[in-house]
């Protein structure tokens, strides 16, 4: 059987809803999702293989101003991420105007030369008449190949996406084997999803302000995995936020973290964890790259 594939680049500004079309298209939860911005910090591959054609999807950080190092790099992130793909997808909000960052990214596809199609998503929060007005406004803002009005929530259209997709495909091997979803480590996949913990629980910036360590991650000869994990946040008063009173809070959310660890791992978790101040650890870059984001 001759096999086909195509990179694909899912970019958009911050919350737009990449990330939930993301696992949507692969079936399974492989980028945390938050309604806070800026959730997503690496590039994160979400791989869907249907018959002959292997997609490889790359999730990206909001494209935003950066004010860190760690904003810096995730801005590079999207940036490159755009060049030397198949496709780019911009998925933007049903909102008949174009922002800065819409415009920012724009000019970065029309600098690639490469392939573009326009997602609307969150189409089941406006009436089809807003929705025809927000499509007129991005087909004469550029020269979209075809531009696909989706719920990444729902599905809607999301199959018809797909479909749309499978135009770019190359010949050639596949990149990965058939059963893979992610290209990401599985300790890699347990921090973030910790991480996403940190955003639904907490409020403000503290969240922004944390990383997630694995230290430890060993398999039992029963299956049952033991992962130790470090929280770092940039101030003392965001440790004790973290931690709660009687360590309420840090208990909630490794209880909600080692559920979606079990899901994913499909085992048992015994997950421990613990949190340490690091501070401005996101403008330093040696820290940055110690905690994984690095190009």
């Amino acid at each position: 059987m001759a096999t086909k594939t195509a990179m694909i680049t899912i970019a958009g500004r911050p919350n737009v809803g990449k990330s939930t079309l993301t696992n949507y298209l692969v079936g399974e939860k492989i980028a945390i999702v938050s309604n806070k911005p800026q959730t997503t910090r690496n590039r994160i591959c979400g791989i869907v293989t249907r018959g002959d054609t292997q997609f490889v999807f790359v999730d990206t950080p909001g494209y935003h101003r950066a004010r860190t190092k760690l904003g810096d790099f995730m801005v590079n992130v999207v940036r490159e991420s755009i060049a030397d793909v198949d496709l780019t997808i911009l998925v933007v909000e049903p909102v008949a105007s174009i922002g800065p960052q819409e415009e920012g990214l724009l000019e970065k596809i029309r600098g690639t030369r490469c392939p573009a199609v326009l997602a609307i998503n969150k189409i089941d929060t406006v009436e089809k008449e807003k929705l025809l007005e927000v499509m007129a406004v991005y087909a004469q803002a550029a020269d979209f190949d075809a531009i696909v009005p989706i719920s990444a929530k729902t599905g809607d259209g999301v199959e018809e996406l797909l479909k749309v997709c499978g135009k770019y495909a190359q010949e050639g091997p596949f990149l990965f084997p058939e059963d893979v979803t992610t290209d990401q480590p599985e300790r890699q996949v347990m921090a973030e999803i910790i991480r996403e913990k940190l955003l639904w629980c907490l409020d403000r910036e503290i969240p922004h302000g944390t990383a997630v360590e694995i230290t430890k991650f060993s398999e039992r000869a029963n299956g049952i995995i033991d992962i130790d994990a470090t929280i770092y946040c940039e101030k003392a008063s965001h440790k004790g936020i973290i931690i709660g009173k009687h360590g309420d809070m840090l208990k909630k959310i490794s209880s909600l973290a080692r559920t979606d660890c079990e899901k994913f791992m499909g085992t048992k978790v015994y997950l421990t964890t613990w949190v340490k101040v690091k501070e401005n650890w996101r403008d330093s870059d040696f820290l940055i790259r110690n905690f994984g984001y690095s190009e």
